[in-house]
């Protein structure tokens, strides 16, 4: 005996045939009266569809048997013209448009937190690194500002994502309407509140699941982003941001001084899983002819497991963020730990604004930034005590050069462009979601 296949029992599949029976009351083909019995009788009853397919190893032969029991003889009205995959893709189409609905919710709260973020620390002084190297100073409220715009951005992919999926079919075995007639698939669908689909086979085509996969795997990744920069800034080198660490937490169960970030890292390893549910996605579009069923089994893993991961990772990375612990003071301190060379630009901008070649002056820099680095001397002082330097620029020009606030000048610009200098944003969400609960963080 194989092993039993996880079922897909659940009240939207009968949600669909209730509709369909609905339409087809309307346009007199079922009596009202007989509408009234289904309606009032028919429930999903879960003990009953296992049992049933257990023995028939068909969930829809389950489904419609159990029905036929509640509702007897009405249930000839059941299910007319339709095939398993009417039913079971349009009904899959509801939830995944109600998992966008409480995805789209929670990735609109991150956006929002990452705003706050970034309003806060505009003008927090912080070293830019490039290659995990200083490279000049920078804002930390302007690293926030990029992950804001990317939530934004994913915000709007999870829409598209919701449009994509929320599409139903009940265009028969084939797609041909063969038994039931375009207007009740369009009508069915639009009572349910889905698009119908253009055109199919046996199915709704599954590269618009292959789309949401998608769309939910890059959303991960952007949570990976901010996670991987957090446990970045909470190395003990670096110290310059922790994530939130409670009253009676422990890092470790041999060293009581270790301070880990754990979330980022379960982050980052859980963001994995929704790329590689992607893969399986794509792979699941290509299928055998009008329809085969390899798709359907990994479904019934990835389609569940990636909304509510993602779900998960979305409430778990904002909990980090408004929680953030930045630390102002030792990034100060960290921007002065290369001895001045994070303004070695500016002071080679200013070199060719003095008439100097630009490969002249970029020599002249980079021996003093070398010998500030083996010497461990302040690059200024090196730099003023060589004539070739200051032959060309005044002692106050070259101080100048090393004022970190210039680097943010233009900060306010970015922030304006990004409308992060007005107050919130004002987001319409799909009517009828709720506030999505916050999962309790487990550690």
């Amino acid at each position: 005996m194989p092993p039993k296949p996880p079922t897909r029992a659940s009240s939207e599949p009968v949600r669909v045939e209730l509709a369909v029976c609905e339409a087809y009351t309307r346009c007199g083909r079922i009596p009202p009266d007989a509408m009234a019995r289904i309606r009032q009788k028919a429930r999903v009853d879960i003990t009953r569809i296992l049992a049933i397919q257990e023995r028939a190893k068909h969930e829809m032969i389950a489904l419609l048997t159990s029905l036929e029991e509640q509702v007897g003889s009405d249930s000839r009205f059941i299910h007319i013209g339709l095939t398993t995959s009417d039913v079971w893709d349009t009904a899959l189409a509801l939830q995944l448009r109600d998992a966008a609905d409480l995805l789209i919710v929670g990735q609109a709260r991150l956006r929002d937190a990452l705003r706050t973020l970034a309003l806060r620390h505009k003008d927090t002084l912080t070293v830019g690194r490039t290659h995990g190297v200083h490279a000049e100073p920078t804002s930390f409220g302007l690293k926030a500002a990029v992950w804001y715009t990317e939530a934004q951005r994913n915000l709007e992919r999870l829409r598209r994502a919701r449009a994509a999926v929320a599409v139903g079919k009940l265009s028969g075995a084939v797609g041909n309407f063969a038994h039931v007639e375009p207007e009740l698939e369009a009508e069915v669908c639009r009572e349910l509140g889905l698009e119908a689909a253009p055109v199919s086979t046996q199915i709704i085509q599954r590269d618009r699941h292959a789309e949401f996969c998608a769309m939910l795997a890059v959303a991960g990744a952007s949570l990976e982003k901010i996670a991987l920069e957090v446990r970045g800034l909470q190395r003990t080198e670096v110290l310059e941001a922790q994530e939130p660490f409670g009253e009676g937490q422990k890092g470790s169960s041999a060293m009581p001084h270790k301070r880990n970030p754990e979330l980022a890292e379960r982050i980052c390893g859980l963001a994995r899983l929704l790329r590689t549910n992607a893969l399986a996605a794509l792979e699941n579009v290509a299928l055998w002819h009008e329809r085969d069923i390899s798709h359907s089994s990994v479904e019934r893993v990835i389609l569940p497991d990636s909304t509510i991961l993602l779900d998960y990772l979305i409430h778990l990375t904002t909990f980090i963020v408004e929680g953030l612990e930045v630390d102002p003071a030792r990034m100060a301190e960290n921007l002065e730990l290369s001895y001045g060379l994070v303004y070695s630009q500016r002071v080679l901008l200013k070199l060719t604004e003095a008439g100097l070649a630009r490969q002249v002056a970029y020599e002249i820099v980079q021996r003093h930034a070398m010998r500030a680095w083996r010497e461990r001397r302040p690059f200024v002082e090196l730099l003023a005590a060589d004539p070739a330097v200051t032959d060309r620029v005044p002692p106050d020009e070259l101080k100048a050069c090393f004022d970190p606030t210039w680097f943010i000048r233009n900060v306010d610009a970015i922030f304006k462009r990004l409308g992060l200098d007005v107050g919130p944003p004002r987001v319409t969400e799909p009517p009828g979601v709720p506030d999505a609960p916050r999962p309790k963080i487990e550690r």
